[in-house]
């Protein structure tokens, strides 16, 4: 029942509402931590849908213990719902890197952090992504994309050459509400997102599909 709670909650709708509970019924449950952090985000945060959720907090997570990667990147912590997935695959004294702008939502992850058991291992960087990642002297190994939707094309371009060959992005929201299925597509972050799917579209180097999880979740890999 309360994946089912946390698919009609967190969904953006895309997907068939019932579909969508059908499937978080037949997925693993999230950890009792998790969901009192979708509660207490549904209840007092003022953008609750941005949390990542259950069937893509588990996506990430299973993503994360295939590939047990050393270094993983995340722009857009929110309260850290979907760090605390990435960071269960870890590899051994592997480190995951978190850059959220809003002071506010970045003192919520910490504590999330803490209540986790995981704060030793996730590094949070509070500011601004594109002053940050440059200063960050890390090879990626797995990357978590879900920040300012008009800044997707320059973090791209900041992050893609510090991904390991092999090395995977994983780019959040790239159907934007399904407004980039419109024939003429309107406002600021539709277009953004929409000019970025056509960058990597175009992007010879890097395998890419983008999977109907959601609000679309553009997986990217570096050849």
């Amino acid at each position: 029942m309360i994946q089912a709670i946390f698919a009609k909650t967190f969904s953006l709708e895309l997907i068939h509402p019932k579909a969508e509970a059908y499937a978080a019924n037949y997925s693993s449950v999230p950890d009792a931590l998790l969901q009192q952090i979708a509660t207490e985000t549904l209840a007092a945060h003022k953008e609750p849908h941005m949390l990542s959720g259950h069937l893509q907090g588990q996506f990430l997570e299973i993503i994360s213990k295939l590939m047990r990667p050393q270094r993983i990147l995340e722009v857009g912590t929110m309260v850290g719902y979907s760090t605390i997935c990435l960071a269960k695959g870890l590899a051994n004294e592997g480190i995951l890197h978190t850059i959220e702008l809003r002071e506010s939502d970045a003192a919520t992850a910490q504590q999330n952090f803490e209540r986790a058991g995981l704060s030793h291992s996730i590094q949070l960087h509070i500011g601004n992504a594109k002053a940050i990642i440059p200063q960050l002297n890390e090879t990626w190994d797995l990357v978590f994309l879900d920040a300012d939707k008009t800044g997707y094309a320059e973090y791209y371009t900041l992050i893609k050459p510090r991904l390991r060959n092999g090395g995977l992005i994983l780019a959040d929201n790239v159907l934007f509400h399904g407004e980039v299925l419109s024939e003429e597509i309107k406002g600021k972050n539709a277009k953004a997102i929409q000019a970025f799917n056509e960058m990597i579209a175009a992007d010879d180097e890097v395998e890419k599909m983008i999977l109907t999880l959601r609000d679309g979740l553009f997986l990217i890999r570096k050849k």
